[in-house]
């Protein structure tokens, strides 16, 4: 019996080590599907993230990445103009609940809540005890369902962003 339980064992393993077959980055990138390529422009500037066809970002700005065994991140550096910050992720429900990370000395968390399209509705930053609220509306999606434009709102200047989204065949 201890020898069939060792067999089981042994086969299971190959699978265990497979678990982690996807990365939820597509997801926190607020897509889904076989994401290939996010552009993105805000305000001017234009942000480029690559994903590989298992959904694992590559950008030239993030290291140090660290998942979860569902292939969730939950911390990475980040660099932003040159500093280095550190940033953590929470989930709930296989969607980004919120971020943090320290800014100039101050913990800074993003706290997020969705439609009932599953898009981003809203932000909340809270830095040093103050809140602040970026709502978001009037999206349009492309034709796998991810958003390709959207109002925002930051301390009341309103923004459009947009992206143009790249799928693997």
């Amino acid at each position: 019996m201890k020898k069939v339980f060792m067999m089981l064992a042994l086969l299971a393993l190959p699978f265990a080590m497979q678990a982690q077959s996807k990365f939820h980055d597509v997801e926190l990138n607020e897509a889904s599907g076989p994401v290939k390529k996010i552009t993105q422009s805000l305000m001017g500037q234009e942000i480029i993230i690559d994903f590989t066809t298992d959904g694992k970002m590559q950008r030239k700005e993030l290291s140090d990445a660290v998942y979860d065994a569902d292939g969730y991140l939950q911390s990475a550096k980040l660099n932003v103009m040159g500093q280095d910050l550190k940033v953590t992720f929470k989930w709930e429900d296989g969607r980004l609940k919120s971020q943090s990370m320290e800014v100039m000395g101050q913990e800074m968390t993003i706290t997020r809540s969705y439609n009932e399209q599953g898009a981003p509705a809203e932000d909340v930053i809270s830095v040093g005890g103050m809140e602040n609220s970026s709502p978001y509306t009037e999206y349009q999606y492309d034709d796998h369902g991810n958003w390709i434009s959207r109002k925002g709102s930051m301390m009341g200047q309103e923004m459009t962003q947009s992206r143009k989204i790249e799928y693997y065949e």
